[in-house]
């Protein structure tokens, strides 16, 4: 964490009961997308309530050998250029092929014009993308990792 992360992370702590605090483990610090103009986006969206779910391929959390994330989990949310913007507790995580994703889901997602057609199209593209970085293949039966959260400060 950059000095500026653990500010902003130190300061949340504060908001927190002794107990809460000791109940807080390890923290994940990252941007969402994988451009700049997009993750500015998600993190402005998610600092003004509108984004409260994201998803990603399964097959990203095995090949980068991640834990998929649990509820209670928390992440600093930064833009683009590394700053944090906020924190977010997860909610809740479902996995869903592709094709079965609810429209709720995508509403949730708050991008674009919220609507399905809208997020299936953005996420097809972003997915092929991911696939073709790990060198797989990216269909409507792929496994996503849908992930609910609530914006916890500031």
């Amino acid at each position: 964490m950059t000095q500026e992360q653990r500010e902003m992370f130190t300061s949340y702590l504060t908001t927190l009961s002794e107990r809460a605090r000791s109940d807080v483990s390890q923290v994940a610090v990252e941007h969402f997308c994988d451009n700049e103009a997009d993750a500015n986006d998600c993190a402005a969206l998610i600092n003004d309530g509108i984004k409260r779910a994201t998803c990603a391929l399964m097959q990203s959390y095995r090949a980068e050998g991640s834990p998929l994330p649990t509820p209670g989990a928390l992440t600093l949310v930064l833009d683009w250029s590394q700053a944090p913007v906020c924190i977010v507790r997860t909610t809740g995580v479902e996995v869903s092929a592709f094709d079965q994703v609810p429209e709720t889901f995508a509403y949730l997602e708050g991008e674009g014009d919220r609507t399905y057609k809208s997020w299936r199209e953005a996420h097809v593209l972003f997915f092929e993308r991911e696939a073709q970085r790990l060198g797989l293949r990216f269909s409507n039966d792929t496994s996503l990792v849908m992930e609910h959260f609530e914006k916890v400060f500031p």
